[in-house]
């Protein structure tokens, strides 16, 4: 290489970080032919960064390395969960648990999330626990519902993911947080409403622009959602949930919302391909302050795939009957569904 060319690529390097915060600064997201930003398309919010922080980690920021061996560490359990079976193991016993899904079938995300460049340890931002701060009210209210998951009377009351009515977790949200697969989403925008249609369960929440919510005596399990502009960001208030939906249960994650809690989601354009989610949850009783999440979904070159799900459907009248069939035998019902068990790690 000649004395120019090293000259040149001298320049080149120390423009370079100009030259980004100009075009950062400069960036304009694109519009809908109403003005608005154009956040349609598919995007994903796989990670494995949840929702709350796992308590190895004591600051939201974790450094390159320590998000590199999170990686790392995530990809062996991948790898050992992905082994062949023994085929010397043998069927399990009548009752025992079959463990319907092993790595093959689940996407949590292999990275760890990153918001505004910085890798996170939870999305939750304040309090600086990370974690939910609930009153011993709002503790003993999350903790109610999970006796649905041995209640055997009548399919009304079997929980909505098992009956694939919702998803699991709080896909669908709001506040839309990731699962452990299924996280993508398509944004459909008109200048009255914008539709996201969630890949799991094939939830569609409809954001009326402007509008006004529901009837209290008229819950939706996705919330009664109206949005407005604040700027180029969405601002999108939602309430007036269904108490079925109140715990979302995720693999190692429970979240309570009442049904008349509060959720405030700001989306905002950060780059063509970035979306950067803000979310405010309130409460008045279940929670000691309101607490704060942000997370970026990614756009995605995928397409949405139908979920098709019915097993919890079809087998409701083996639930009952065999809920039945041990009233009879003088046994009550203990065990939960496979969906049921997904307050539990893996």
């Amino acid at each position: 290489m000649n004395r120019l060319m090293v000259t040149t690529a001298a320049v080149a390097l120390l423009l370079a970080p100009a030259a980004f915060a100009q075009s950062a600064d400069t960036w304009s997201p694109p519009r809908t032919p109403d003005g608005r930003p154009d956040f349609q398309g598919v995007w994903t919010n796989a990670s494995l960064t949840k929702v709350e922080r796992m308590p190895e980690f004591k600051e939201l920021v974790l450094t390159q390395e320590q998000a590199r061996q999170w990686e790392r560490d995530a990809a062996a359990v991948g790898a050992a969960d992905s082994a062949p079976t023994d085929p010397n193991q043998g069927a399990p016993e009548a009752g025992e648990d079959p463990e319907g899904y092993n790595f093959f079938w689940i996407d949590p995300g292999k990275t760890v999330g990153r918001v505004n460049g910085e890798y996170r340890s939870s999305w939750i931002t304040d309090p600086p626990s990370g974690r939910v701060p609930y009153t011993p009210a709002g503790r003993a209210a999350m903790m109610k519902p999970l006796s649905t998951f041995n209640s055997f009377d009548n399919p009304e009351e079997r929980i909505p993911i098992e009956r694939c009515l919702i998803g699991f977790g709080s896909t669908g949200g709001p506040p839309m947080l990731n699962a452990l697969y299924n996280n993508h989403h398509m944004i459909v925008q008109t200048p009255g409403a914008i539709a996201i249609n969630v890949e799991m369960i094939h939830d569609t929440r409809i954001i009326r622009m402007e509008g006004e919510h529901n009837p209290a005596a008229v819950p939706q399990y996705l919330g009664s959602s109206v949005g407005r502009w604040d700027g180029d960001t969405l601002v999108v208030e939602t309430t007036g949930f269904k108490q079925l939906e109140s715990l979302r249960v995720d693999w190692g994650v429970l979240v309570y919302i009442p049904p008349d809690g509060k959720v405030t989601e700001r989306f905002s354009l950060t780059s063509q391909d970035e979306i950067l989610y803000q979310f405010t949850v309130e409460h008045p009783t279940a929670y000691t302050q309101p607490w704060k999440g942000e997370l970026t979904f990614r756009r995605s070159p995928d397409q949405i795939y139908e979920y098709a799900c019915h097993e919890g459907n079809h087998s409701v009248p083996n639930i009952l009957g065999g809920a039945r069939a041990m009233e009879r035998e003088g046994r009550t019902g203990t065990r939960t569904s496979p969906r049921a068990r997904l307050d539990r790690p893996s």
